[in-house]
């Protein structure tokens, strides 16, 4: 976007209503892995280990399911439309969470609400995008993101207040509190000023462009020229022809790797350190320390990343990941524990924020967005798979040792996988993509 001289409205409060929304989806989806030791004790239900991994990944299906139809949902009725819908989404699939009469009615609440969640980022990562300034693009992405872990931090905090004292389904009936963002965004999110120019309603998006200080012309033509190409079948295709097919399954297999671990602890983090003796306040301590690491790891990365790169940036979160993991699969003292979860969201969802980043600087402008759809929607195998296999390893006896190398695995092979990306990039340098920056 070519910058303009009049702007009445800033692009910090897209970020900032992007970053609510976020917040939002990481309660939603942490608040789960915080109940989970009172779920399992609730006497009508019997949950075993392996049931409660399931239900979580019935969750990030419904995720998977979201991200898959929000591209096309977002091509008819647009993404700040589909951002509100999605919160109503969300708080209703809280509400029906805290009211499930059984372990059935329960999954499919779960299910419901990770549609909700899945359908809002796609949404939120673009406009976000779209009006961050071009020299800040990563440090506002990333930062948004964060609302993922701040969401996770509210979810164990409520927790640690709630759980010694209520029931566990107060936690999920919390949930409906984020309906009152659905006012807030309705008067003051825009829509994409690209959405509307590909839509033909250049008036009103000329209007919105001049808002914000940017020149419209500029963005009907990238919006067009991008529409156009990405409706073209074979170009759609072109993914997954030589050379990008080998980037994008490599940053397929990346994206499996980083959700095996960012939810597979934040479904099992609370529960795994109580099987290893520490008490429920201490447990959930724990999972509010997990979340604080997601927010160190997204915001250092992302300004190391500004400065020497993605790769070398999520390379080296990775590997803070992998040591971190291992060194919770041993009995510690509190205090070495606590680093190294800290260590552990640092390696897990601050890899997972930084990641977006790195697929977007790997595929030229006309595949960036089909790439990170791809990327984004494979990489939920990872995160259904992450709860399951610690479920699983627990009912067979393995204990909670073997938990934690089964997290620890996937982060050793996608640092090893990072490591080949420079050398993929090398066949055929990614287009620089035009100008969209704002003031």
């Amino acid at each position: 976007m070519t910058m303009t001289q009049t702007r009445s409205r800033s692009g910090l409060t897209v970020a900032i209503l992007c970053f609510l929304t976020i917040v939002a989806d990481g309660y939603d989806m942490v608040i789960y892995g915080a109940a989970l030791p009172k779920i399992l004790d609730e006497p009508d239900w019997n949950l075993s280990h392996s049931t409660a991994g399931l239900i979580g990944t019935w969750t990030l299906g419904g995720l998977m399911v979201g991200f898959l139809t929000a591209g096309p949902l977002t091509d008819r009725i647009g993404r700040r439309k589909l951002m509100l819908i999605g919160v109503a989404w969300i708080s209703a699939g809280s509400l029906l969470s805290a009211v499930a009469l059984n372990v059935e009615m329960f999954g499919v609440a779960r299910f419901l609400t990770g549609v909700g969640i899945g359908s809002v980022v796609p949404s939120a990562v673009a406009l976000t995008m779209e009006y961050a300034p071009r020299n800040r693009r990563q440090l506002y992405n990333a930062s948004m993101l964060t609302g993922f872990s701040f969401g996770g931090i509210l979810a164990a905090l409520s927790a640690m207040w709630l759980l010694p004292h209520h029931d566990w389904r107060m936690l999920f009936g919390i949930g409906i509190v984020f309906a009152v963002l659905i006012p807030i965004m309705y008067f003051r999110l825009p829509e994409s000023a690209g959405y509307l120019a590909v839509r033909g309603r250049d008036a009103e998006g000329r209007a919105l462009a001049e808002s914000y200080g940017f020149d419209y012309d500029s963005i009907a033509a990238t919006a067009r020229a991008e529409a156009e190409s990405s409706s073209d079948a074979p170009g759609i295709r072109r993914l997954f022809r030589r050379p990008l097919v080998a980037r994008l399954l490599t940053f397929m297999m990346i994206s499996i790797c980083v959700n095996v671990v960012v939810y597979g602890l934040n479904t099992w983090a609370p529960a795994l350190m109580r099987e290893q003796g520490y008490a429920l306040d201490s447990a959930l301590t724990f999972m509010l320390l997990l979340q604080a690491g997601g927010v160190i790891g997204a915001v250092a990365g992302a300004y190391f990343a500004d400065r020497v790169g993605c790769a070398r940036v999520v390379g080296a979160l990775f590997l803070v990941g992998v040591l971190s993991l291992l060194a919770l699969s041993n009995k510690m003292d509190t205090g070495w524990v606590m680093l190294a979860i800290l260590g552990a969201g640092i390696g897990g969802t601050g890899t997972n924020c930084v990641l977006y980043g790195f697929v977007a600087d790997n595929f030229p402008a006309a595949f960036r967005g089909s790439a990170l759809g791809v990327v984004m929607g494979i990489g939920r195998i990872g995160a259904m798979a992450g709860p399951a296999m610690a479920g699983f390893i627990l009912d067979a006896g393995l204990g909670v040792q073997w938990s934690f190398y089964a997290f620890a695995i996937p982060a050793v092979i996608g640092a090893a996988l990072v490591a080949v990306v420079p050398f993929l990039s090398r066949r055929q340098p990614v287009a620089q993509q035009p100008e969209m920056a704002i003031a």
